[in-house]
């Protein structure tokens, strides 16, 4: 896409161009908090998979769940699929912060997952994020939902690296 019409689409504030900026400048550039903010705009606008991203990224780096009631749990499955679904990039391109954050969410979250009675499970000899979508029906209650779906996207999300660097915007 030509330089000229993202600059446009940027400064028109386009939801998904925003987005996407937002997205590279989190995860690419670690400038943390511009990329927050540029999710953050493109959910207000009501771009779904923003809303979606913006809540992942809020409980995976600031230990902050409160943007989930913003999604209604009969849409998650979908959107995450959405935003999972983009290839990107690789995952060769996960900062270092990512793959802890990824680490300590297995070793502290998953474990409750798979302890938690709320709903019948298929026993795991590993308690990684290779199953954890399939071990749960969809009785499970909230926090394990929310587990589950934050492993999901932990799981399947790949950055944005590869597309042209846009700090200069």
């Amino acid at each position: 896409m030509p330089s000229s019409l993202l600059k446009s689409c940027y400064a028109e504030g386009n939801p998904s161009t925003l987005y996407i900026k937002g997205i590279q400048f989190f995860f690419s550039f670690g400038l943390k908090e511009e990329g927050l903010s540029l999710m953050n705009r493109a959910a207000d606008a009501g771009y779904e998979r923003a809303v979606y991203t913006h809540a992942m990224t809020r409980a995976m780096f600031c230990c902050d769940g409160q943007y989930f009631a913003g999604i209604p749990r009969e849409s998650v499955q979908r959107i995450g699929k959405l935003v999972q679904s983009v290839k990107w990039g690789w995952g060769l391109w996960y900062s270092d912060e990512f793959r802890q954050n990824r680490a300590v969410f297995v070793s502290a979250y998953v474990p409750s997952f798979y302890r938690c009675q709320c709903e019948i499970h298929v026993d795991r000899q590993c308690l990684c994020l290779w199953h954890i979508d399939m071990s749960k029906d969809d009785n499970m209650c909230e926090r394990c939902f929310w587990i589950k779906e934050n492993g999901t996207f932990l799981r399947h999300f790949e950055l944005i690296s590869v597309i042209r660097d846009t700090r200069n915007w």
